[in-house]
């Protein structure tokens, strides 16, 4: 959207200050428009929040999902999804804002993360991206949720693209940090420039025994590490990153997180009932559902470029770039920036 608005000289000062504050982070006029006229998030520092007041359980497919919830149960749902090596402390900020700005906001814990577990010990311990998809379903199934604005970082963004792509009924709208995340096996067969491929170390780490070994021993500082790496201008403490570090206690843990990079470059393999899925999956299918995309400043991990992935979305679609030395755990470090993109979103 472009244009100029011919605003009431009362308004004048309030849409001046939001100019400034959209400006540092890096947020166009489209979208600066549209935080006038709807609802805008108040500015909030990292860290304002530490703990979700409570963590509810449900049966959801295979899994005893643990979740937190805050807000009203008639209001609309958003579901926010975390990524590796975090956990869902990297929305305890997101979601309060997001339930007074008039959301139900559900947190779910991944597979392999927290307090959710497996129901039945014959179950395998799949990391592959649609087994983590059809999970999130699963939940919303459960708790009778027929559609949800969905937001995530890191797994918790290729989630979120798989749910926009394959399902796109039950997705109103997505935010997704680094944009377009669905894999192919087959395109990940295919070599990248050796500085690529360097960023990707710990996937040829989690390759070998050796690497398994070393992750089950040492889950806390290899997460330390990747934290450091992906958000190298975040100065969190070391009582935030505990608190996140408790969830990689979960027993299936390792095995999730192995089984996920091993399955990604075909060295492990996935259950033959995600195969229809994965099929389509590889075909890098167009999200239609109402999107924005962000990106920090200072993201450290691997990430698309925006430009590449811009076609993907063939609906209403905006990209914004967090500035401020925002890294890869972009909701817990912008939270304001991050719930500003739901809610906007959702209005596209």
């Amino acid at each position: 959207m472009t244009g100029e608005f011919n605003l009431p000289r009362r308004r004048f000062m309030g849409v001046a200050a939001l100019a400034v504050a959209a400006a540092q982070f890096g947020i166009g006029r489209a979208a600066l428009a549209k935080s006038a006229r709807d609802t805008s998030i108040p500015a909030t520092a990292p860290g304002t929040n530490t703990f979700f007041a409570e963590i509810k359980q449900v049966n959801a497919g295979v899994l005893n999902i643990g979740y937190a919830e805050v807000g009203r149960r008639d209001a609309p749902v958003v579901i926010l999804l975390h990524g590796w090596p975090y956990d869902i402390h990297t929305y305890v900020d997101v979601a309060p804002l997001l339930a007074k700005a008039g959301y139900r906001v559900i947190v779910p814990y991944l597979r392999g993360y927290g307090t959710t577990r497996f129901l039945s010990a014959d179950t395998p311990r799949n990391g592959q991206q649609a087994a983590i998809a059809a999970d999130i379903v699963a939940l919303m199934d459960a708790l009778g949720l027929d559609k949800a604005v969905v937001a995530g970082c890191d797994w918790g963004a290729r989630t979120a693209n798989i749910i926009a792509a394959l399902w796109p009924e039950r997705c109103k709208a997505m935010v997704s940090v680094s944009g377009y995340l669905i894999g192919s096996r087959e395109a990940n067969r295919m070599p990248l420039p050796p500085k690529a491929e360097l960023a990707w170390w710990y996937q040829f780490y989690f390759a070998t025994e050796r690497g398994r070994a070393g992750y089950e021993q040492h889950r806390n500082d290899f997460a330390r590490l990747i934290w450091q790496l992906a958000s190298p201008k975040w100065e969190f403490d070391d009582a935030t990153f505990a608190r996140s570090a408790a969830a990689l206690e979960n027993p299936d843990h390792v095995d999730i997180t192995i089984h996920n990079y091993r399955w990604r470059i075909s060295l492990a393999d996935g259950e033959r009932e995600f195969d229809e899925l994965e099929d389509r999956l590889a075909s890098l299918p167009v999200i239609t559902v109402p999107t924005i995309t962000l990106e920090g400043d200072a993201n450290g991990a691997p990430h698309p470029d925006p430009a590449a992935y811009a076609k993907k979305f063939s609906g209403k679609y905006e990209h914004r770039l967090i500035t401020g030395g925002i890294g890869h755990n972009l909701p817990q470090e912008a939270p304001q920036a991050f719930a500003q993109a739901v809610v906007d979103a959702d209005r596209l």
